[in-house]
């Protein structure tokens, strides 16, 4: 008899609310008995009542996304009461700006580095330049000389035009 007990075990939110498991449960597919700290938290933030009623308001193929959501804000509300969730995007939303100012400064220093040192390692390129000029693809990293300089292009045969 226990082994019939084992497999008709009830789901976490069941047995957090006391109550019987019902094989047209609602919960049951969502908040399986191994996982009773997702009910509970879930059940603590946002009420079984709101949660069941939700549940059954949303289609189907999209409960399993809507409880992930539940969960997931529900644990972040239980870390941070006063933010939720938004607390945690805005402190990588800093994170992604801080990151984006470091990778502009190390390009600037990057193409610093190259006008310097381009003329030096190329007397040729650098004449051509007039001013060391260069400009950088971000998307294939690759420094290309500038079209734009003061000098004439008497080196391509075509008269500088």
């Amino acid at each position: 008899m226990a082994s019939s007990s084992y497999s008709n075990s009830p789901c976490a939110a069941c047995k957090f609310l006391r109550r019987k498991c019902m094989p047209d449960c609602i919960f049951a597919p969502y908040f399986p008995p191994e996982e009773p700290q997702k009910f509970a938290n879930v059940h603590k933030i946002f009420g079984a009542s709101n949660v069941s009623k939700l549940l059954n308001e949303v289609l189907p193929h999209q409960r399993e996304d809507a409880v992930n959501s539940l969960a997931y804000e529900a644990e972040a509300r239980m870390k941070d009461p006063v933010y939720g969730c938004v607390g945690a995007i805005s402190v990588l939303q800093r994170q992604v700006i801080r990151l984006q100012k470091e990778l502009d400064a190390t390009n600037a220093d990057l193409i610093r580095y190259a006008c310097n040192e381009m003329p030096a390692a190329n007397p040729q390129f650098a004449r051509r330049m007039g001013h060391g000029g260069v400009s950088y693809d971000q998307s294939s990293g690759i420094y290309y000389p500038s079209p734009w300089n003061d000098e004439p292009c008497g080196d391509r045969g075509d008269g500088g035009v």
